[in-house]
């Protein structure tokens, strides 16, 4: 198992649709020993949605990992004097989570305990989940790609003819990134092709 020990905590923010491919990754990562310590965004707290009642995915969440949620400022603040994550994983990461991040503000628990690993030098894993990647938040990803002990899951255009400035991680590659960020290495190829059938059809 090549997690055994390892803490890591995970972030939740709000691409409500994303969140139902967290739970199968989450298993990978219990599979491998690791355990988790599971963060949430106000989004995901306190927000219904199509896609899932806010407390179906804090029940779900709670059950799968086996600890209370996370859910507020002063519940991540003591991550960092404590140091006791070896990895946090922001996943999915909304366009506006990451903005945040990359401009040092600090007004959510997933913030917070990023904010917190960060302070103790120990790797942060993004996986980008965002319609504005290509566009407002282009410069927040350049910001964040010269972040010390930042480490992105590979990532590319979903949609790129429906939604062009739209970029989300390929979330099947969140343990490999883990385990490379636990090394202190980026897993490469970082860009990759999301959308190789729509490309071969539209060209």
């Amino acid at each position: 198992m090549r997690l055994k020990n390892k803490k890591i905590g995970f972030a939740m923010t709000g691409s409500h649709c994303t969140l139902e491919k967290m739970f199968p990754q989450l298993e990978k990562l219990l599979a491998e020993g690791a355990e988790i310590y599971p963060i949430i965004s106000p989004s995901v707290d306190q927000t219904d949605t199509r896609f899932g009642d806010a407390t179906e995915w804090k029940t779900r969440l709670v059950k799968t990992t086996g600890h209370k949620i996370i859910n507020t400022i002063s519940g991540a603040e003591p991550l960092g004097p404590k140091s006791e994550l070896d990895a946090y994983v922001i996943a999915p990461c909304t366009g506006n989570s990451m903005a945040k991040l990359a401009n040092g503000i600090t007004d959510t628990a997933v913030l917070m305990g990023a904010k917190a690993q960060l302070r103790n030098q120990k790797p942060v894993i993004v996986a980008i989940s965002t319609n504005d990647g290509l566009g407002l938040n282009a410069k927040n990803i350049g910001i964040l790609l010269g972040f010390k002990n930042v480490y992105m899951v590979p990532f590319g255009q979903d949609s790129p003819f429906s939604k062009p400035n739209s970029l989300v991680a390929k979330m099947d590659l969140l343990l490999p990134t883990i385990l490379a960020a636990l090394e202190g290495r980026q897993l490469q190829p970082m860009l990759i092709n999301l959308a190789e059938e729509e490309f071969e059809l539209k060209r």
